[in-house]
């Protein structure tokens, strides 16, 4: 059996509930995320629940579509992200398996692709 770690966020950002504070989509930390490193990203929403996993070689730059972008499994969820936890990964083939065993073992309710749990 293959026992796997989920990695501990590098980075998580929360939204703030004020407009004036915020900067980027509702997230004033936004440039906290790398611009240059891969990894994983995951979305929560307010009762902390996992929303979406994703994987990136440009964490920052991937991340933003998902909010700018019209095909995007998100696009109609957008506003339900709260939190999104970065966690650099630099290993693209370690990146398809944290994103696959994550998505399964935490359920990511917008996911729909790499999904076995269904």
């Amino acid at each position: 059996m293959i026992n796997i770690t989920i990695p501990k966020p590098s980075v998580s950002i929360t939204k703030k509930n004020n407009p004036e504070e915020s900067n980027i989509y509702g997230f004033t930390e936004f440039h906290l995320i790398p611009r240059d490193k891969g990894g994983i990203f995951m979305f929560y929403n307010h009762n902390q629940e996992l929303l979406f996993v994703g994987k990136a070689r440009k964490l920052r730059q991937r991340i933003k579509k998902h909010f700018e972008d019209n095909v995007s499994p998100m696009k109609m969820h957008r506003d339900e992200v709260a939190r999104i936890d970065v966690c650099i990964v630099d290993d693209p083939a370690h990146r398809e398996i944290y994103e696959t065993y994550i998505i399964n073992e935490l359920k990511a309710k917008y996911n729909i692709d790499k999904v076995f749990f269904r």
